[in-house]
Parts: structure tokens; sequence; C-alpha cells
């Protein structure tokens, strides 16, 4: 049994080793370029509205005249909806382009798993790309939905004094953690027609192992540039922790 701090580093590396995986196996790149493009659009799009239309209401808004206060508070304001530009890009990585190439990202699971197993899962008799896709689809959106959920529940923190927005702050990270976590394992247990009861038994026996790979896609989710490529980095990661989890000696669990 590993010890918590080595199951929390070890989970919180799988993100970032997973580009090892495509080094060593370039031709999983045509499905990692997809997502790719997709969160580029999604980000390029995310920027040229927000700070378009802060243009065009601020424009609107500046009232005539030559105080000296008024470059200040332009540049304030400027400065305002940097971060929250910055804030909703996070969120849209997280969820809208997760949403978005979710089919093309159930696709470079099981490239991977291939890769690391050999094996090939059947197809289910009748199974079509549209029909998966739908059906994927429809799933990413019931846990986005869950998602934000939490997140809403969470704000009735703020009602608590001095300490409302510290336990927010703390408890957010973690649900955002944990929903990473479900989400980039989830297209291993759907293409092998497990049930969310299978997923959440597998994260509860590895608890922290589990939330340090949602911490890592997180970092990642943080960094600039690197960013971009979260999404495709976090799938391949959760295939290479479910196979070195599963793959353990006599089944075994890793409960760190």
């Amino acid at each position: 049994m590993k010890t918590p701090v080595i199951g929390f580093a070890k989970g919180f590396s799988y993100p970032f080793r997973a580009g090892h995986l495509i080094i060593a196996h370039p031709r999983l790149l045509i499905y990692v370029a997809i997502p790719f493009l997709i969160n580029l659009i999604v980000f390029c799009l995310a920027v040229w509205f927000g700070l378009g239309r802060f243009d065009a209401l601020l424009a609107a808004m500046t009232p005539e005249t030559t105080a000296w206060w008024w470059p200040v508070l332009k540049y304030l304001l400027w400065l305002v909806t940097v971060v929250v530009t910055a804030l909703l890009v996070f969120f849209l990585f997280a969820i809208i382009g997760n949403l978005i190439a979710s089919p093309f990202n159930d696709i470079l699971s099981e490239k991977a798993e291939v890769i690391l197993t050999g094996v090939r899962q059947e197809l289910v008799a009748g199974s079509s790309f549209l029909r998966d896709s739908l059906h994927t689809l429809l799933d990413e959106v019931l846990k986005i939905a869950v998602f934000l959920g939490g997140l809403l529940l969470l704000l009735l923190l703020f009602l608590l004094p001095a300490i409302g927005p510290l336990l927010y702050t703390g408890l957010s990270l973690i649900w955002t953690a944990l929903f990473l976590v479900v989400d980039y394992t989830g297209y291993i247990f759907a293409r092998r027609k497990l049930s969310f009861a299978d997923q959440r038994r597998f994260i509860g026996e590895r608890k922290l192992a589990c939330l340090g790979f949602g911490f890592g896609a997180l970092c990642l989710l943080a960094i600039p540039l690197l960013q971009f490529f979260t999404i495709p980095l976090g799938v391949l990661g959760a295939v290479q922790f479910w196979h070195d989890q599963t793959s353990l000696a006599g089944g075994g669990k890793d409960v760190a």
C-alpha cells in the first residue's frame, strides 16, 4: 500500500506523462489535433466575443470628459475584463470545449487503450459513429449539469461569515478536480458499458491518486499554451492511469 502523499503525487503526474505516449506513438497526433483545433477555435471566439463586446460597450458608455480620473478608471475596467475573460476561457476549456470534442476524445481514448493493452473493445451490434457520438455527447451534458449544479450549491457557503469564501474556494477546486477525473475516465467505463456506480467504486478505491490526477489536469489548464492540450492530455493520462491501476498484480487495488 502506498502512502497518501505518494499516491497523490503519482496521480498528479499522469496528465503530464501523457505527452510521452504521444511522442512514442506519433499516430495519436491526428486524434490530438482535432480536440486541439476545437479548443483553439473556442478560445479565439471567447476572446474575440468577450473583449470585442466590452470594447463596444465601453465606447457607448464613455462619458464626454477629459477628467484625469477617466484614463485610470478605463485601465481598471480593462484589467477586470481581462481577468473575467480569463475565467470564462478557463470554463470554456474545461466545459464547452470538452463537450464539443467529446466524440473525438472517445476515439482518442480507445486508440490509446489499444496501444497500451493490445486489445480492441468489440463494437456493439448496430453501433455507429453518429449514434455513439450522440450518446457520448448526452452523457457529457449530464456530467456537466451535475458539475455546475454542485458549484451552485457551493455558492451557499458565501452565507457563512469570514470562512465562507475560503471554504468555497477550496471545495470548488476539489469539486472541479473530481469532475475532471470522472470526465476523463468516463470514456473507458462507457466503452465497457459499465455503470457510474462502477466508476465511483474505481475512484473511491483510489481517492487520493484520483484527486491528484484531477489537480494535475487543473494545473495544465492554468499553464499558458499547454491549456490548449489539456483535454487530449487528460484523456490520454486517464487511459494510462486506468491501465496502470488495473494491471497491478492479481488485479489488486492501489488504494492510495
